[in-house]
């Protein structure tokens, strides 16, 4: 599933301008400008550098995995967004990247008895208690953890595609079937979303066959670097490899690119955390699909700046 970014938003990135696209509004002169990430289907334009991710949102510049990150990934104008997903004790699926609350809320001080804070040791309400912003600024005070219904509205919303991570399957047993069924309530399963505005991906090779094998018209994608010689065991039931930037090279990538994935296209690789200009030119001439990156905004300005 290559992306291609429409010509007036190549246009907008040679002129520095913010273009917003799908919905997206303008952002605030304090942020730096940046383009969206284009339109998934067709294939890559010469004029289009590889797709730029907003890693758990704009979380550079806004706290992880909240709504106020996507919402400020949409108004610097990009739309693909990338989150994670987690489960609590009364069975409520959230978005958080951490499998303990301590790091990116208040928990400590809510529930002081309470060690080592795991998320599956939580309700759902009581993690909607805690504060999951003052830690990044006092400007985000108050700020939620969301659950995944919420999260899916806030994007759908916003007009934003997503890269959902299932993070660490092998605590929450059924959750790839429970994601799935979060994703359809929300409407989020239909052949539109499916086939232009959502990936699922994990660590887990396991969790992505199992997802591939509820929806195999799900676009899927495996983190990480498997060997050249495994490649074509993950081609069975995948569409992309993602790995950390540090672990590829060029010769890698075009590896992945010889697969036909799982809807027999070619394989794609989305690399990351990728958050300087130099890294991101670097992998960009590895010739990566795309770049998931905590400041998009410099990662668009450094593969896709004039």
């Amino acid at each position: 599933m290559h992306l291609v970014r429409p010509a007036a938003a190549a246009a907008a990135a040679f002129l520095g301008f913010t273009l917003t696209l799908l919905g997206g509004s303008a952002a605030s002169s304090s942020i730096p400008s940046a383009t969206s990430a284009g339109s998934p289907g067709f294939p890559l334009d010469v004029l289009s550098g590889p797709v730029v991710y907003a890693h758990r949102g704009a979380s550079a510049y806004a706290p992880e995995n909240t709504l106020d990150a996507i919402d400020l990934a949409m108004r610097l104008g990009f739309d693909w967004v990338e989150n994670d997903v987690q489960r609590t004790r009364d069975g409520e699926l959230v978005v958080i990247h951490d499998d303990t609350l301590s790091r990116t809320t208040d928990v400590e001080q809510v529930f002081p008895g309470r060690s080592p804070w795991r998320v599956k040791d939580f309700t759902a309400a009581e993690i909607a208690r805690l504060d999951a912003g003052s830690w990044f600024g006092e400007e985000f005070a108050g700020a939620r953890v969301p659950t995944l219904r919420q999260y899916m509205d806030r994007v759908q919303r916003n007009q934003q595609r997503l890269l959902l991570e299932i993070k660490k399957p092998e605590l929450y047993p059924g959750i790839e079937e429970q994601t799935l069924k979060v994703l359809d309530e929300a409407g989020w399963l239909d052949e539109r979303h499916v086939s232009e505005r959502l990936v699922v991906q994990s660590f887990s090779a396991d969790c992505v066959r199992i997802v591939h094998g509820l929806r195999p018209d799900l676009v899927t994608a495996f983190l990480g670097t498997p060997t050249v010689a495994d490649l074509p065991r993950y081609a069975q039931f995948t569409d992309r490899i993602n790995p950390w930037h540090t672990t590829i090279s060029a010769d890698w990538v075009a590896a992945v690119h010889g697969l036909l994935g799982a809807h027999g296209k070619a394989m794609e690789v989305d690399t990351w955390i990728v958050d300087d200009a130099a890294t991101a030119r670097k992998v960009r001439d590895m010739g990566v699909d795309g770049i998931i990156t905590n400041a998009p905004d410099v990662v668009q300005d450094a593969v896709d700046g004039y």
